[in-house]
């Protein structure tokens, strides 16, 4: 055992001061340093597993990727590195300091005759006095000189550029204090304590006040790096640290209050620059200061940084109409609402649950044709294209919310408040996916000639109605016989037959019109009955918005190109309202918008650390490439003078440097 234990402690020595290890260590933090740069990091993992899937999302999250700067592995290498350097810089300095004293005078004539860089000359002068002139020269081109007496003449050894090994032992130093410096800011004191039990990350939804002291770090937590959202008026005095499927709540050791946000946009609509008027207070509300900070502009508190990191909506209050889509009654109810609260909606569909999550003020969208082409998004309920003219334009202002019912199932929408022009007609526009990582579908509802959605909803409602049914299709069969050919079997069958498209319409809009049509119909005769039943529906439709615009004590709809757009238009929508995945529409009428800050909040003590190895790196890296350590040695004998020079870098400076040193002394010599 003991034979062997020096052996073993020996090779452990020599592998950790080994350069190929430091550099295997190196080239692992590259490839992960770029992995982290390209990856977005500390993200919740509901975003990675939206973007990557559950397979890869596990996958990804076993190696570390999310936190890559803070995963244990990449910690430990760290601290490879670190303990790797440190014995290599132990184990060379003291030969890289000793080199730097040395003039190599005990070298050979022999020796001197094998570099490849030698010159001779022949010299009538004394050794002592060709040595001392020799010398005076060397010393005016920068050398230090080392005059040593030898058997028959004398041994001038010159150095220049010694500093040149300085730069090795600065470039490692840097790398060592870079390493501690991310060692610093790292998670170690969460991990230990987390592994020791006496901290948790914290997985639930529940608020800061609630979350209990083992998922808290204290103010004086050595370092962090978290967020923080705070609205127009309110204040903060922790952060969130998003740490793997959680997050931890961070206590700050003061309160950062937000008195106004303002934020300047392009004429496109896209932000341009964002700053907030932050007010500081200590633990017991004394005010400390005032001070507002920008994009790459923070303010710096006790050590903290505060960075202007994004902007939100911070709880804007929306008023509402809410329209009730398959009821046949044409009127709204009123709805208010704030985003980031819920409300509770009674229907006859059952209670739901709308969940108001984001207010826009802005929305840019493409306004292209086919969404495969313009890569828009936006879309009408069924894939059809909402424009043929390419171009961006600032659509006003829109809502987003989710209603969930009482299985907890939830479809979200996005509302915009102001109709959109959409080849050549005006709607009102509502949006709808099943998941976050789906685009949004669009329904639209179209406006008539005063830009009112009033017109749409009643005719939407005498569709949907029972009790106008067979007076709609009376009407329709009433009007499609001309008034000289009038038979009164033939117009009820035209009645009952509109009747029954009617209804099969109003049960679930075009696609159970279709399944009738599979069902009943001969497949020779399906294209001839699918047209002739659109057409009896539309002339219906148009039936049925006059019938509306009488009880409504309206008058009757204008004959036009106008009123049939409206018409068709109103009955894709009526069927798109099937598949929408909600009882209601919710029209936003004003708001009240309140914004909300996003602060990120650091505290590195290891930045200064880092930024000292830089500069000790870039140092170093000057030293490396452009000091020349150049060596010459000269024996001088009686009537013999022999030049050679050595450089670890032979350049073309370097040949001519010689070139110059070697006419010198045949000059010298002389």
């Amino acid at each position: 055992m003991n034979s062997t234990s020096p052996s073993f402690g020996k090779s452990v020595f020599e592998l950790l001061s080994s350069m190929r290890f430091a550099i295997s260590l190196l080239s692992i933090l590259a490839v992960a340093s770029i992995i982290g740069t390209v990856l977005k990091q500390a993200e919740p993992y509901n975003n990675y597993i939206i973007q990557f899937g559950p397979f890869w999302f596990e996958a990804y999250e076993k190696l570390g990727l999310y936190d890559v700067y803070h995963a244990a592995w990449f910690l430990v290498i760290l601290t490879f590195l670190v303990v790797s350097t440190t014995v290599c810089i132990y184990r060379n300095a003291p030969n890289f300091a000793r080199e730097m004293k040395s003039f190599r005078e005990h070298v050979s004539e022999q020796s001197l005759n094998a570099f490849k860089h030698k010159h001779e000359a022949v010299t009538t002068q004394a050794p002592e006095a060709l040595a001392a002139s020799v010398q005076r020269y060397l010393e005016g081109q920068g050398y230090k000189v080392k005059n040593l007496p030898r058997e028959e003449g004398v041994l001038l050894a010159a150095k220049a550029g010694s500093w040149n090994r300085l730069g090795y032992f600065l470039a490692h130093s840097a790398i060592v204090m870079i390493c501690i410096g991310g060692l610093i800011d790292g998670n170690l004191v969460f991990k230990v304590q987390q592994l020791l039990g006496y901290k948790k990350i914290e997985t639930r939804d529940i608020p800061q006040s609630q979350v209990p002291a083992i998922s808290r770090l204290s103010p004086s937590n050595p370092s962090f790096r978290g967020s923080v959202q705070i609205p127009e008026g309110s204040s903060a005095d922790v952060v969130f640290l998003n740490v793997a499927d959680g997050y931890l709540v961070q206590d700050l050791p003061f309160t950062v209050a937000l008195k106004q946000f303002r934020i300047e946009h392009y004429t496109t609509g896209q932000p341009k620059n964002f700053e907030s008027d932050l007010e500081i207070f200590d633990r017991s509300g004394k005010k400390i200061r005032d001070a507002t900070i920008a994009v790459n502009h923070p303010l710096i508190q006790d050590g903290i940084a505060i960075y202007q990191a994004s902007f939100a909506d911070g709880g804007t209050r929306l008023s509402l109409r809410g329209w009730n889509l398959f009821a046949p009654a044409a009127s709204p109810f009123p709805i208010d609402g704030t985003v980031h609260q819920n409300a509770t909606l009674t229907s006859e569909a059952g209670d739901y649950t709308l969940e108001f999550t984001d207010f826009r003020p802005f929305n840019i969208e493409n306004m292209g044709g086919d969404a495969a082409e313009t890569g828009s998004t936006m879309s009408v309920l069924g894939g059809s294209p909402i424009s043929d003219k390419k171009h961006l334009r600032n659509v006003g202002p829109s809502f987003q919310y989710k209603l969930r019912d009482s299985r907890g199932q939830a479809h979200e929408f996005s509302n915009y408040m102001l109709p959109l022009e959409l080849d050549g007609r005006w709607y009102m526009m509502s949006g709808v996916r099943d998941a976050p990582n789906e685009a949004f579908r669009y329904m639209r509802m179209p406006l008539d000639a005063d830009g009112n959605i009033e017109t749409f909803m009643r005719l939407r409602g005498a569709l949907l109605n029972p009790a106008w049914r067979q007076e709609i299709a009376a009407n329709f069969a009433h009007q499609a016989l001309p008034q000289n050919a009038s038979d009164p079997q033939i117009e009820s069958k035209l009645t009952n037959s509109a009747a029954q498209v009617l209804a099969l319409f109003a049960k679930g809009g075009f696609q159970t019109l279709g399944q009738f049509i599979e069902e009943k119909v001969p497949t020779a005769e399906r294209e001839k009955a699918a047209g002739t039943y659109l057409r009896i529906l539309e002339l219906s439709a148009y039936e049925a918005l006059r019938i509306a615009n009488r009880q409504a004590h309206l008058p009757e709809p204008k004959p036009d190109d106008a009123t049939g757009w409206l018409v068709r238009d109103t009955l894709n929508s009526v069927s798109d309202m099937f598949v929408y995945g909600a009882p209601i529409y919710l029209q936003l009428m004003h708001y009240d918008e309140v914004k909300a800050s996003g602060l990120q909040l650091t505290r590195s003590p290891g930045k200064n650390v880092v930024y000292l190895g830089s500069f000790l790196l870039t140092l170093g890296v000057f030293f490396m490439l452009f000091v020349r350590e150049r060596r010459v040695w000269l024996r001088i004998k009686p009537g013999h003078a022999l030049l050679a020079m050595s450089s670890a870098k032979h350049t073309i400076d370097f040949e001519k440097e010689f070139t110059q040193h070697a006419q010198a002394l045949d000059t010298l010599a002389k």
